[in-house]
């Protein structure tokens, strides 16, 4: 199974030092650390990848720079990028 997270850095509900401190309890192996991801070349925000071996699991978890809670709402052309991305397996 391969998931996305995404969570904006001004998000006060669920802050993503929270997301990050859930993922941590999986045990998963870092496969790509923390780096930023771009749209029109400007940082959009940051991305970091895992794996659990032996399971099929991955998880790439981003970050989006100035957005609350619902990303989306805040940042339309970074998180619709960011979906593009997901859906046709290009990197972030």
């Amino acid at each position: 199974m391969v998931f996305s997270m995404q969570s904006g850095d001004h998000d006060l509900t669920v802050p993503n030092t929270g997301t990050q401190d859930w993922i941590k309890l999986l045990n998963m192996t870092i496969v790509n650390d923390w780096r930023q991801w771009l749209v029109d070349g400007q940082v959009a925000g940051y991305t970091i990848k895992y794996t659990k071996r032996g399971t099929g699991y991955r998880i790439t978890y981003a970050t989006v720079l100035g957005a609350g809670h619902s990303a989306q709402e805040y940042k339309r052309r970074e998180c619709f990028d960011m979906f593009l991305r997901w859906i046709h397996y290009w990197p972030l």
